[in-house]
C-alpha cells in the first residue's frame, strides 16, 4: 500500500519542464526516445499473456516487427490515470535517465485509449521475490546488490531527481538464469519521482510504509529520503524482515516516526559490524547527518565486500574508435547513439564492464580525468588529442561522458552496419514513416525536445547534414542513402 498526499506548491508539477541542457550543435539521447502517435501493433507483436499487472495497466512482452527485438510494453489506460500530465512528467524523467542500473525507455505510443511505454525487458524477477526465495542474502551478495542500487541513486541525485518510492519490488534483475552476483539490477517505476533543488523541501507524502523515511511522513524532506529507503532494503536483505515492523500500516508508520530499530542477536550474530554500521548511518533520524549515496559507496563495507570493478584492458583499437567517432558527421553520430541506446544488455555486457571499470567514483558518468586515467592504466600513452576527442564524444556538452555516449563511441562496425539495426535507427528520424528523412524531421529530432516543449540551445546545422548524406539531391535522406552514410569509411 502506498502513501500519497497533496503536492506542495514548491514542488515541480506537470508544468515544470524536465529537460537536460544541451550544448550548441549538440544533441541529447533523450531526443531519440520518440513519442509515436497511433497504433503500436503496426510496429510490435504483443503477446496476450501479461507479464505483470498494476493499478493503472498491464505489462506485455512485445516483439519489434522491424528488428525482432523483444521488449516489455507497459500499457496504461488513460481512464485509470487521474493526472495524465503528471504521468507524462514521469515519462520525461525516464527519458533523461541514462545509467546501467536504470531501466531503459525506448519509445512511447499513444492512442485514444492507452499510452504505451516500450521498455527494456528484464526477465530476472523482482528483488523482492529473490529475497523471499533466499530468505536473505550473504553479505557479499547484499553488497553487490547495494552497490548497484547506490550507484543508480547517486546518479539520480546528481541529476537532481529523487525516486521517493524505493523498495525491493521496484528493482528487477535482467536475467533469471544468472547468479545474483552476475545479474544486473535495474530501478523501475518513476511514478513518484520528482525534480529537486539543493536545499529545497518537499511536502508530498509519497512512498510505501516499510520503506518511507520519517521526514516524508512529517511532510518536510529532501533527497535524503531515498538513502533511508536504501537502508531499509539492506536491513531486509541481511535478515529477511524489515527494521520497522507492525501488524498493520498504522503500526508500521508509528515505528517509522520513532525511528528506533535493533539488530536481534539471533539473526545478526553472523553479520559484520561494518554492515551494521552503514545501516545505522543510512537510517539516522537526522537527515543532515544521514549518509548520502556517495558516502555509502565509499563505506568500508561496500569497498571490502563488493568486488572491485576489474581493470578492463583497453586496446589501441579502442582509441581508434574514439578518434574515428570524432570524424563522423552529425547524423551518423546521432544514429550511433540511437543504436547504442537500443542494444540489448547481452550485446553491451563487455562495454558496460569497461564503462564501470573507468567510472572510479561510481556516479554513472565519466569525467575527462577518469577517461585519461583509464587509458593510461591500459598503457595507452599517446593521447595528446584526448581533450578534443572527448569534446566530440560529449554530445550534449555536459562536461562528462554519459553511459550512452560511451556505448555509441565503442560500437564495433559489424554491430552498427546491420540493416535491421540501422532500420530501427532510421525509423527514429523518419517520424511520419514515409521512408525518407526530411529537413523538418531532422529538425524535429535533432533540434528540439518536442515532448518537453523546450528548444535545445544551439541548432545543429540541418542543411549541413543534408548536404553530407543526400547523395541524389532531392532534399531528403532515404534508407539507401542512410546506409551509405553508416558504411562510409571514416576519414
Amino acid at each position: 500500500m502506498g502513501i500519497c498526499g497533496g503536492k506542495s506548491k514548491k514542488e515541480n508539477g506537470p508544468d515544470e519542464k524536465i529537460v537536460k541542457e544541451v550544448k550548441k550543435d549538440g544533441f541529447s539521447f533523450s531526443a531519440f526516445i520518440v513519442d509515436n502517435p497511433g497504433k503500436i501493433d503496426e510496429y510490435y507483436e504483443l503477446e496476450t499473456k501479461k507479464l505483470g499487472q498494476g493499478s493503472y495497466g498491464s505489462v506485455f512482452r512485445g516483439k519489434s516487427k522491424d528488428t525482432d527485438a523483444i521488449r516489455a510494453v507497459k500499457s496504461i489506460s488513460k481512464t485509470q490515470v487521474k493526472n495524465i500530465e503528471r504521468f507524462k512528467q514521469e515519462i520525461a524523467i525516464m527519458k533523461i535517465m541514462d545509467h546501467p542500473n536504470v531501466i531503459k525507455l525506448y519509445e512511447t505510443f499513444e492512442d485514444h485509449r492507452n499510452i504505451y511505454l516500450v521498455m527494456e525487458l528484464c526477465l530476472g524477477g523482482e528483488l523482492f521475490d529473490r529475497i523471499i526465495e533466499c530468505g536473505h542474502f550473504t553479505e557479499v551478495q547484499a553488497a553487490m546488490i547495494m552497490q548497484q542500487i547506490l550507484r543508480a541513486i547517486y546518479y539520480m541525485h546528481n541529476m537532481n531527481i529523487m525516486h521517493r518510492d524505493l523498495k525491493p519490488e521496484n528493482f528487477l534483475f535482467t536475467q533469471r538464469n544468472e547468479a545474483i552476483e552476475k545479474s544486473s539490477l535495474k530501478i523501475i517505476d518513476f511514478g513518484l519521482s520528482c525534480k529537486f533543488s539543493e536545499g529545497s523541501t518537499h511536502k508530498t507524502k509519497a512512498g510505501t510504509p516499510y520503506y518511507v523515511a520519517p521526514q516524508v511522513l512529517a511532510g518536510k524532506y529532501g533527497a535524503e529520503c531515498d538513502v533511508w529507503s536504501c537502508g531499509v532494503i539492506m536491513y531486509i536483505m541481511l535478515c529477511g524482515y524489515p527494521p520497522f515492523y507492525g501488524e498493520n500500516d498504522a503500526d508500521v508508520l508509528t515505528k517509522v516516526r520513532v525511528g528506533a530499530f535493533s539488530f536481534p542477536t539471533a539473526d545478526w550474530k553472523n553479520v559484520s559490524e561494518d554492515a551494521k554500521d552503514i545501516i545505522r548511518k543510512m537510517l539516522k533520524m537526522n537527515p543532515d547527518t544521514r549518509y548520502k549515496a556517495k558516502d555509502c559507496l565509499n563505506h568500508i563495507w561496500v569497498q571490502n565486500k563488493a568486488p572491485k570493478a576489474q581493470v578492463v584492458p583497453l586496446t589501441n583499437n579502442f582509441v581508434s574508435h574514439l578518434r574515428n567517432f570524432r570524424s563522423n558527421n552529425k547524423l551518423k553520430k546521432a544514429a550511433l547513439h540511437v543504436i547504442a541506446q537500443q542494444l540489448d544488455e547481452s550485446k553491451i555486457k563487455a562495454m558496460k564492464e569497461v564503462f564501470e571499470s573507468l567510472d572510479e567514483n561510481g556516479d554513472g558518468q565519466l569525467s575527462h580525468a577518469e577517461m585519461r586515467q583509464g587509458l593510461e592504466k591500459s598503457g595507452l600513452k599517446d593521447m595528446s588529442d584526448l581533450h578534443e576527442i572527448l569534446e566530440h564524444i560529449d554530445s550534449d556538452g555536459s562536461g562528462t561522458i554519459d553511459y550512452t555516449e560511451f556505448l555509441a563511441v565503442s560500437l564495433a562496425n559489424h554491430t552498427y552496419m546491420q540493416e535491421d539495426v540501422c532500420w530501427a535507427a532510421f525509423r527514429v528520424f523518419d517520424r511520419n514513416g514515409d521512408g525518407k528523412i526530411s529537413k523538418q524531421e531532422l529538425e524535429a529530432v535533432l533540434n528540439t525536445h518536442a515532448d518537453l516543449g523546450e528548444e535545445v540551445a544551439g541548432l545543429v546545422s540541418v542543411a549541413e547534414i543534408l548536404a553530407e548524406s543526400d547523395t541524389n539531391g532531392d532534399g531528403e535522406i532515404d534508407f539507401e542513402e542512410f546506409m551509405q552514410m553508416m558504411k562510409k569509411t571514416d576519414k
